[in-house]
């Protein structure tokens, strides 16, 4: 199971991921309370080792900007959060996460958008990702999607994402708020995490 841990802004709660056996970590570029400059992620990426894939959450970005922010800080993999239409993605030289928003869009739709991985987040909640709420599992089982380019986002958390993974059965999990304490990212609720995702259940 690979684990993502987005919204990293310090470079201690990025070392106790790799550490703790991330395959990922996610800088947010688009307005958000875990915003994060380029430089500010190139710092934190240098300590990384080159096995943990850097993601840059974008929404609604330029293309040049993308490219830029991602060869200051560093990127390995663009993430998508917004309304970027096939063509978009397809322009760019990196590989690609598309989120989506369950039951906003129809399977056809997620499934031929071309991309590296699809993450399905939860519909509720006033930002494009990381409101930390969860949906029915079950939905993505009969849904039909390629669960190999799956990511699960969420509402996850150490406590029930071991549930999620035995019912989504996902590629990969993604967790931001599930694992801070008072809007800041706990490193014990890191560790857990990635070790309850990483279990074999």
């Amino acid at each position: 199971m690979h684990v993502k841990i987005c919204g990293m802004t310090t470079r201690e709660a990025a070392q106790e991921a790799a550490e703790a056996g991330a395959d990922f970590i996610g800088f947010v570029f688009a307005p958000s309370k875990r915003q994060i400059t380029p430089k500010k992620a190139a710092e934190i990426s240098a300590g990384l080792p080159s096995s943990v894939k850097k993601v840059g959450v974008f929404v609604n970005e330029t293309k040049e900007t993308i490219i830029q922010t991602a060869e200051t800080a560093g990127l390995d993999i663009i993430q998508l959060h917004g309304d970027e239409p096939a063509l978009f993605a397809e322009a760019l030289p990196y590989p690609v996460i598309k989120a989506f928003r369950m039951g906003k869009h129809d399977i056809a739709e997620i499934q031929a958008y071309p991309c590296d991985y699809y993450l399905i987040d939860s519909p509720k909640g006033p930002n494009r990702g990381g409101n930390g709420t969860t949906f029915d599992w079950a939905r993505l089982t009969d849904a039909g999607l390629n669960t190999e380019k799956l990511i699960l986002a969420g509402g996850l958390t150490p406590e029930n994402v071991q549930s999620a993974i035995s019912i989504a059965k996902p590629a990969a999990v993604d967790v931001s708020s599930g694992v801070e304490t008072n809007g800041e990212k706990d490193l014990e609720k890191i560790s857990q995490f990635i070790h309850n995702a990483k279990m074999k259940g």
